[in-house]
Order: C-alpha cells, then structure tokens, then sequence
C-alpha cells in the first residue's frame, strides 16, 4: 500500500470512516522523499530501537521498520490502530501503543522494549505540543542516542537557536544544556494532507553525555533562565528579580559576582552565564 499517495490514503481513512482531527494537529506525509530522508538522517540500522511518536497511518512507521530492528510507535488517537493493522500489517518488528507519550513511562517501556538496542527516536510530532513533548525527551534523561523530528519550522529555528543569540529562548537555552541541535531541511506544506499553514523542518539532537555546564542546582538555572525570559524586552535584572520574587539588589550584585553587566538582556547570555548567574544568586 502506497501511503504517500493521496487517492489511497482518501480511500483508507473513508473505508475506516476516520476523519482527520485538528484538535490531535494530524497532517500526514504524502511527500514519498520525505520519510526516507528522515530515517537516513537519524542514522539507524538493524541494531537500533527507535520510538515514534504519533504514526498516523503509519508513513514514517513503515520506513523506520524497513531499517530499524524494532520500533514502537506510540499513538494518542484511540480510532487509528485499526488503520495501522492494515497498513502496517506484515511488518513484524513495529508494535503500536496507545496512550499520551506526555503520560507515558518512556523509561520503563525503552527497558521492556529495547533490551540491550542503542535507542532513537523518530517522529513527526504533533506541532500544538512540540516544546512539551521535546523537553520530556530529553528532562527524564532517558537511554536514548538522539532525537530526529519534524516540527514546525518556527519551533525548530527556537529549538536550535544557540544561546547568546537573538533568536534564542528559554527552551533553546534547555535543548543546548542536554543536547546538540542541529537542523536538517525543511518541509513545503504541499508535503502534508491536508496542507498545514506553514512550513516544517526536520532537526536532529544528538544529545549529550555530560551537560557543557555544570551549576550547583540544575533547576535553579533553569528557574533562572525561565524567569530571565519571562520579560526578555526587559534586562536580565529586571525580569529576573520580578520572575523570582528577588529584591534587585540581590540580582545585580549575583550579576556582578557572575561578571555579568547589569545591562544584559536574556538572550545577551551563554549558558554558562546563567550556570554563574544561578550559583551566585543561591537558593531562591
């Protein structure tokens, strides 16, 4: 079964009286170069277990399968797995779980499925929740290599953004702290059916062995940097001291020790800044 071609895919979901949900952002690949390129791109073989995340029909699944030495694709959408029997029908080394991967026990379902496999993950994720979901990923410190996705092209250049720049973000800030980001291409709307509004990318992160900073509280830098970017127009001070519930003083005088300028604005900061920033501000 062809399931990039649109007639087909017309045909399947009328067969199964499956109409696309907006509400689960469903778009499905109809591009035939694109799931190739993604599954080239994450570098897998025979001895690698991947996790997918949201298959739909099953584009990307069947193209991790061909590769892969198993996948497991987690579906939220409780009225798909008939589809994936029929269109995954065959492929002896995929299995479909449903449920919530924002509710799901990764750590425990990469043990039971991949004992032993050098662990990937594969998706085309579902772009109302992407930040969520990648900040998951990559909090729980799972067994996993790398992460390749497509997200919305807007998120990846957030995503990848490396911090000390104008586009970065406090998620950017994140990503960088547990992995190296990398985009890969981009992806036209026609790619999708139906069409989404804007235009996706595929990014790769290849996360990290040991964090490049190392602060003395991992939350308390992020409380930091979250707090720092909760008013980004304003200076680090400012946004800072009012995101925390800190007197000014006690930020600029952390600023100072950090040898930080009081005038620094959020995204003015490396990571390591922020690592300094937090330990001389202390516990908050």
């Amino acid at each position: 079964m062809n399931l990039t071609d649109l007639a087909t895919v017309k045909d399947l979901c009328a067969r199964h009286g499956f109409q696309l949900s907006k509400g689960f952002g469903q778009n499905f690949i109809v591009n035939p170069g694109v799931c190739p390129k993604m599954v080239e791109s994450a570098g897998i073989d025979r001895t690698w277990g991947v996790v997918e995340i949201g298959p739909g029909i099953g584009v990307l699944t069947k193209e991790l399968a061909l590769r892969a030495g198993k996948v497991v694709a987690i579906e939220v959408d409780d009225r798909l797995p008939p589809l994936l029997d029929e269109t995954l029908a065959g492929l002896d080394n995929v299995r479909v779980v449903l449920g919530d991967v924002l509710k799901t026990d990764l750590a425990a379902l990469i043990q039971q499925e991949f004992a032993g496999m050098p662990v990937a993950v594969c998706a085309n994720l579902p772009y109302y929740i992407t930040s969520p979901i990648v900040m998951k990923l990559l909090e729980e410190r799972l067994p996993i290599r790398h992460i390749t996705v497509m997200v919305q092209k807007e998120a990846a250049q957030r995503l990848c953004a490396a911090p000390g720049t104008r586009d970065a973000g406090a998620v950017s800030y994140a990503v960088h702290y547990y992995a190296a980001p990398k985009m890969l291409f981009t992806v036209q709307p026609g790619s999708f059916f139906p069409p989404p509004k804007v235009t996706s990318a595929v990014i790769r992160l290849e996360l990290h062995q040991t964090p490049p900073v190392a602060p003395a509280d991992e939350r308390a830098m992020f409380r930091a940097i979250r707090a720092s970017f909760g008013q980004r127009r304003k200076t680090v001070a400012n946004a800072a001291s009012a995101g925390l519930g800190v007197p000014k003083q006690r930020v600029l005088a952390a600023l100072e020790q950090a040898g930080i300028p009081a005038t620094a604005r959020p995204e003015q900061l490396t990571l390591a800044q922020y690592a300094a920033f937090s330990d001389a501000l202390g516990p908050v």
